[in-house]
């Protein structure tokens, strides 16, 4: 079985600035993929700055390590007893307004691209928007380019109306890599039955979290097993996987850069508030070493192997299969 985390928002260093070991906290966890943040705000030089880092960073430590470009890169790297790392930004940013860096950054190894992250952009609308304006004409553009290069339409921090017209008009299945229902959580970043229905109905793919500012009361083993059947009965047991959205390196001047980038001198708080300003975690999934964990709580919760491995990992593995080319 191969676990995959299908977003991970923090840097992977070696060891963490607590001396405990990021990196090899993922071998602990045999997580055998995971969407890495490259980026939230950086414009097309600093985005391949940041790819420059990551590549060094898995060269620096390939025994643990590899960067993949296909689903076949990660079965193989997976196989290997190593964590494959698929790069994705968490904004479209990196195109600075030109289409044509769509290719350019396939090309360099981007495979997950987030249409909006916070506010609001040419592409469309953010989440936290008061109204979305829904998918802009270069928005729709961006789209069919990240269709025919393989990259994907990441909507998890999208608004409503801008994620049902990105749905609509892609010609692939999109992916919310890091969000929950609404319906169950309710809160800006999660999902609606309107988006749900329509990631189901197109063959998209939703990755549920375990952060503790979007999983409302579902934040023990139990609950948060609970949630993930109430969604596998919503939208298919092939369309649940897990995106956790750890962020246990980062540190504060990350996390500020993270919510509020060069946009705003008041404090943005992004996915918390006032009184849980940090990035938190559910107390029984603190990292990526306890991802044996949630295979355990599925179980527990009545799910067959076969179902377990989808959801651990093998949706998503389909679902690359799928979207992801090289060109």
């Amino acid at each position: 079985m191969i676990y995959v985390d299908s977003l991970l928002c923090t840097p992977l260093e070696r060891e963490r600035r607590d001396h405990r070991p990021a990196l090899e906290e993922l071998a602990a966890g045999r997580v055998g993929a995971v969407t890495v943040t490259v980026g939230f705000w950086e414009d097309t030089t600093e985005s391949m700055d940041q790819l420059v880092k990551w590549r060094h960073m898995a060269e620096d430590n390939s025994d643990l390590v590899e960067i993949a470009y296909t689903a076949g890169d990660i079965r193989r790297i997976a196989e290997s007893g190593r964590t494959a790392i698929i790069l994705g930004f968490q904004n479209v940013a990196f195109l600075s307004g030109r289409l044509g860096y769509v290719e350019h950054f396939a090309r360099m190894g981007t495979r997950v691209g987030q249409l909006t992250y916070n506010i609001q952009s040419d592409i469309g609308g953010s989440c936290y928007e008061p109204t979305d304006s829904g998918l802009s004409r270069y928005g729709a553009y961006v789209i069919r380019e990240m269709n025919r290069c393989g990259m994907v339409i990441d909507l998890s921090h999208v608004g409503e109306q801008t994620s049902l017209d990105a749905i609509s008009k892609s010609e692939e299945p999109v992916a919310v890599t890091h969000a929950n229902p609404s319906q169950l959580a309710p809160h800006p970043r999660n999902k609606s039955l309107q988006v749900l229905d329509a990631l189901r109905d197109t063959g998209g793919m939703i990755g549920l979290s375990v952060y503790t500012n979007i999983v409302g009361d579902y934040n023990t083993p139990e609950k948060w097993s609970e949630l993930v059947a109430w969604t596998v009965d919503r939208i298919g047991i092939d369309k649940v996987g897990i995106g956790t959205d750890f962020d246990q390196t980062g540190g504060s001047a990350y996390l500020e850069w993270m919510r509020q980038g060069r946009w705003s001198r008041e404090i943005q708080f992004g996915a918390g508030n006032a009184s849980h300003q940090g990035p938190t975690e559910a107390g029984w999934f603190k990292t990526p070493a306890d991802f044996p964990l949630a295979e355990r709580c599925l179980r527990d919760r009545g799910f067959s192997d076969t179902e377990i491995e989808g959801i651990m990992g093998a949706n998503w593995l389909r679902y690359y299969d799928k979207v992801f080319r090289t060109l």
